[in-house]
């Protein structure tokens, strides 16, 4: 199993519905997801700064980079594009973090 961290930017006033979206979760990106061995994936906010911190559990890096091309998550990154930073192509800005430190 891969651990994967990351960073990402919401809008300072779309804290609510950011979650309100991932709370209700389309079942289709849930099972993409799932499909391409994600699991225990969670994502946290910092309220002062913005700054989401995503955690995921992946099977390989190359099934998880698949999900990209897919067209449910190029859906789901139109939905979400609009209360985030994005790229050109709608992604969510994301800075990969480091693993400097690990207990099991």
């Amino acid at each position: 199993m891969i651990r994967k961290a990351s960073i990402m930017k919401v809008n300072p006033d779309s804290f609510e519905e950011y979650k309100k979206r991932h709370d209700e979760l389309w079942p289709e990106m849930a099972s993409l997801l799932k499909e391409h061995g994600s699991h225990n994936y969670s994502i946290f906010l910092d309220e002062e700064t913005g700054t989401l911190f995503a955690y995921v559990e992946i099977e390989s890096q190359e099934k998880w980079d698949q999900v990209a091309q897919t067209d449910i998550c190029q859906k789901w990154w139109a939905f979400m594009k609009d209360i985030m930073e994005t790229n050109e192509d709608s992604s969510p800005v994301s800075k990969e973090l480091l693993e400097v430190f690990y207990l099991a």
